[in-house]
Order: structure tokens, then sequence, then C-alpha cells
């Protein structure tokens, strides 16, 4: 898949990011180019993933931060974090499709789980998964996420989610216990 590149740096979103992060995270997970990674739902969501509006509530919000990965000046990976009391919410997360197999995703979390807990004090992380997504929620649980068996369900008839193509979707809560 990918090749490493240098060590990315890593820096809290601005809005002038806004564009650069659609982009990014309409190529990680829609369309043709979403293809050329693992983590592509072209073939459960089209439409979008996210819009300028939704990534610039998250930049602007006080309880959140939206943490962009740079290598070689060039935005390659973000994740949403939300301080949620005595946990962590964990969201928003892409990797470019051309760095996808390359470990940069490991980092990008390491480096968030390090964050949310240096920043907020939180012993937990969370994150919600598409239940059908066994390979992603699979990769998940190699990091030391856990399955809850928790589901909540898909936004059907909210297109600023995306366009099911299959009517089973739901989420599935994600729990990490943070050293």
């Amino acid at each position: 898949m990918g090749t490493a590149a240098t060590a990315p740096t890593f820096r809290d979103a601005t809005d002038t990011d806004v564009d650069a992060l659609v982009a990014l995270i309409e190529s990680a997970y829609r369309g043709d180019s979403s293809r050329a990674g693992w983590t592509t739902e072209a073939d459960i969501l089209q439409g979008q993933r996210t819009d300028p509006e939704g990534v610039l509530a998250v930049i602007k919000s006080p309880e959140s931060r939206l943490l962009t990965a740079e290598c070689d000046g060039r935005l390659v990976a973000c994740c949403q974090l939300e301080h949620r009391g005595e946990h962590a919410y964990f969201g928003m997360f892409a990797v470019s499709p051309t760095q996808q197999g390359a470990g940069l995703g490991k980092v990008v979390m390491a480096q968030a789980e390090r964050v949310a807990r240096e920043t907020w004090g939180v012993t937990e992380m969370h994150m919600t998964v598409i239940s059908v997504r066994e390979d992603l929620i699979a990769w998940y649980q190699r990091r030391g996420y856990r399955r809850t068996g928790r589901m909540t369900p898909f936004p059907y008839g909210d297109e600023r989610f995306g366009i099911p193509q299959r009517d089973d979707l739901q989420f599935e809560l994600l729990v990490k216990q943070l050293a």
C-alpha cells in the first residue's frame, strides 16, 4: 500500500485548513479515490462524509480539537478529539489513501490518545464505527479498543452523513482504557 514518509508533524487545525481537511476526509472514505486505501466506505455509503460546516464546527468548539498530521508540508491525516467528561471521543479519523498501510494511522492514533490524556486527564477513549466494517473494527482491536456491543442507529435520511447503500447500518461503541 502506502510508503513510509518522514515522521509526521502534528498541530491543531485552523479555519484555513477546512477545505483541505474536507478533501482529505472525502478522499479516505468516498468515491473512487478512496479505493486506493483500505478504509473506503464507497460500497456501503455514497454522497458526502463531511462538509465544511461540520469540520469548522469541530475546529471552533471549545471542547474539541481537530488534530492534523503533515508530512513534507502536506496534510496526510486528521482526527477529532472531543472532551466528554471522564472520556474523550475519537472521530473524523482520516488518513490519505496513498499513505494507508504504512503505519501512519497507528502513529496518529497514539498521538491522539496522548493528547487526550495530557490535555483533559481522561482515562478512556471512545469511538463509534459502522458495525459492518469488520476489517476496520479488527484494526482498532489490535490497537487496544474493545467492542461493547452498544449500538446506535445510523442517521438514515440525513444526507450529511452519506447515502446508505444497504439497510443494516448502525454504529458500535468501541472503548479503550488509557494508561
